[in-house]
């Protein structure tokens, strides 16, 4: 099974990948990673405050400091990879869905804003 996963919503709900190091279940979550509570923005937009400022839009940065996803997975006793090229994803996901277990393959995009 994969699961995707947002960076922003990922802090939310990120006991997800204990449980699934627990339970011993057999997901690859592919978190992806654009630093950024996006959802957050777009909300933010949709009520009329545009432009957002300067401390709004810090508000949404999960940039400082950086989250190290592949380290908070590890933590939890999940495998976790960050492949850096798109021939390295693919083999990432071939590993990560050949293994049992729970994966996190981390995959970092632009910034949204």
């Amino acid at each position: 099974m994969i699961a995707l996963e947002a960076d922003g919503s990922a802090m939310y709900t990120i006991q997800a990948l204990w449980t699934q190091a627990r339970e011993g279940l057999d997901v690859t979550t592919v978190l992806l990673n654009n630093r950024s509570y996006a959802i957050l923005n777009l909300e933010l937009s949709r009520v009329g405050a545009e432009p957002p400022g300067p401390r709004a839009r810090a508000l949404f940065d999960l940039s400082e400091p950086p989250l190290d996803f592949v380290a908070l997975a590890r933590s939890m006793g999940v495998e976790a990879s960050r492949p850096e090229t798109a021939d390295d994803l693919v083999v990432a996901l071939e590993r990560a869905l050949a293994e049992p277990g729970p994966h996190l393959v981390e995959v970092v995009l632009p910034p949204a804003f």
